[in-house]
């Protein structure tokens, strides 16, 4: 072998070497604070965000099409955005990443509600803020709000939607939760040096508790401030039961007082935990306690041993929307699963397991043909439920069929049985010691995943995709349109930041 063949040899060998040794924590960090600088400089409005831009950022869509004022408060929109780049700063300790995540934080205080929480968006323009109880002015300063509703606490006060426009908390959809999260983290970082954030953590984290039920529980929404916890004598703790008979059709009633639905309980419970931990408040760790010990109350009985969406204050399965029966809900008992195992991990309470051994035997043996779980399980017969569209594609029919179910609904889910049951083995084992615990576990991507997502950041710091759906959004008019220069996504962003995040945290 002569000497130019050899030396060739080597630099082909080197170069393999270098190629196979996959992406460095330098590169990855590098991307994730470039691309954190663009979405804060281009995406940032009043330091909040929403669902989705077109690349030239002439377009924004949220549900629906945002003014140009207003922010989204449900994921994927400011908390959850602000939560990356909180993540990113966590992994690189750059100063400008922690900026970005305080001007979400700051986006939160100043569209909080009287009331307590967060509605579904935020609005910066005047004319909205004149019609609503928040609590700050943009720029941060506390209002006067003496005259913003307030009281006794329960669904027979707040089902009346009497503040729906003006006031409303909403616990749908992990809105105030991922908020309170978000808010609660920076916080932290910041050392609780920030009195507004800061203070509006103490105050969203007293609402919520103050609206727990005497159960563990809490409904979906609500409209004024709850000075006062429900009351007892209205709604007494009870063991869930399936009710005699129920309508087969949507009464157009909301009576789910007590709602799991959306994860919603589940995202209670993981907040509440977080409160804790940073601030070694007793209060929010025993309402997270008497959380789980409701999602064992909930529990129905044999031999449907899941969870329901939505209870009424017997606690039993009630209708929600037109398309969600009283039934047992195979994605909700999942969440519910997961939900009992961190409470257990986070306290070391094994309790919270007793529900898990019926429930995971109930559900394997009500596994569809494919491996997945139906969304709803009709009480009694056990049989999987779904809805078509009506007469005119209006409305929504119950059916036993699953060939022409509605589009707007996700009516079968992956099981989760086999993941849910070895991490409570190996909590009942004692494999994991009381602390806080993000259940289900996330797994840690790939080299080839990071290499991936690397490549799919563009030189100015952006992922902008063009393919198929992901690539078309409303116009101002609400109509499909494929911009030039492709969308940008907010869960997109997310996604690929927690990954990389988490690959750098594992090196």
């Amino acid at each position: 072998m002569d000497r130019t063949f050899r030396t060739g040899f080597a630099l082909i060998l080197c170069s393999l070497t270098v190629a196979a040794a996959g992406p460095s924590p330098a590169e990855v960090k590098a991307a994730l604070v470039k691309a954190v600088g663009f979405y804060h400089a281009k995406a940032s409005i009043h330091g909040g965000y929403v669902y989705r831009y077109s690349g030239d950022f002439s377009l924004r869509e949220a549900e629906g099409i945002p003014g140009p004022d207003t922010i989204w408060i449900q994921p994927p929109g400011t908390p959850a955005i602000g939560a990356a780049f909180l993540d990113v700063y966590e992994v690189t300790r750059t100063p400008a990443c922690l900026a970005a995540a305080v001007d979400a934080a700051h986006a939160l205080t100043r569209t909080q509600m009287a009331s307590g929480g967060w509605d579904y968006a935020g609005h910066f323009d005047a004319g909205s803020r004149e019609k609503r109880f928040y609590r700050r002015d943009p720029a941060g300063n506390l209002l006067e709000r003496s005259a913003a509703p307030g009281g006794e606490a329960g669904w027979h006060v707040w089902r009346r939607r009497e503040h729906h426009e003006t006031n409303y908390t909403t616990l749908d959809d992990d809105v105030t939760q991922s908020a309170l999260r978000l808010l609660m983290r920076v916080d932290q970082a910041l050392g609780f040096g920030d009195a507004e954030i800061h203070e509006a953590v103490l105050y969203g984290l007293k609402a919520i508790c103050q609206a727990q039920y005497p159960c563990g529980a809490w409904s979906a929404a609500f409209e004024t401030y709850p000075r006062t916890p429900p009351d007892p004598a209205l709604y007494p703790v009870k063991q869930a039961s399936a009710p005699d008979s129920w309508s087969r059709t949507w009464t157009k009633d909301f009576t789910g007082c007590y709602v799991t639905n959306d994860n919603l309980h589940a995202t209670m419970i993981r907040t509440l935990l977080l409160a804790g931990q940073i601030y070694k408040d007793t209060v929010s760790l025993d309402a997270a306690r008497r959380a789980g010990e409701f999602l064992i109350r909930a529990q129905m009985p044999e031999p449907q041993p899941g969870w329901a969406q939505q209870y009424d204050e017997r606690m039993q399965p009630v209708w929600s929307r037109a398309f969600e029966p009283p039934a047992v809900s195979g994605r909700e008992s999942q969440a519910m699963m997961w939900a009992l195992l961190t409470v257990c991990a986070a306290t070391g309470d094994k309790k919270f397991l007793g529900p898990l051994p019926a429930a995971l035997a109930y559900f394997r043996k009500s596994l569809l043909p494919d491996g997945r779980l139906a969304r709803f399980y009709e009480l009694g017969t056990n049989k999987p439920l779904y809805f078509k569209r009506g007469p005119g594609g209006k409305g929504h029919e119950l059916t036993y069929e699953d060939d022409n179910t509605a589009s707007n609904y996700g009516w079968k889910w992956a099981s989760e049985l086999d993941a849910i049951e070895a991490t409570g083995k190996r909590l009942s084992a004692g494999g994991v010691a009381p602390g806080l615990y993000t259940l289900p576990p996330v797994s840690r991507p790939t080299d080839a995943e990071v290499e991936r997502i690397l490549d799919g950041l563009d030189a100015d710091g952006a992922w902008v995709e063009r393919e198929g759906e992901r690539g078309i959004m409303r116009n101002a008019e609400g109509k499909k349109t494929q911009p030039a220069r492709g969308v940008i996504h907010g869960d997109g962003f997310v996604a690929n930041a927690t990954s990389l995040c988490i690959w750098v945290r594992g090196r």
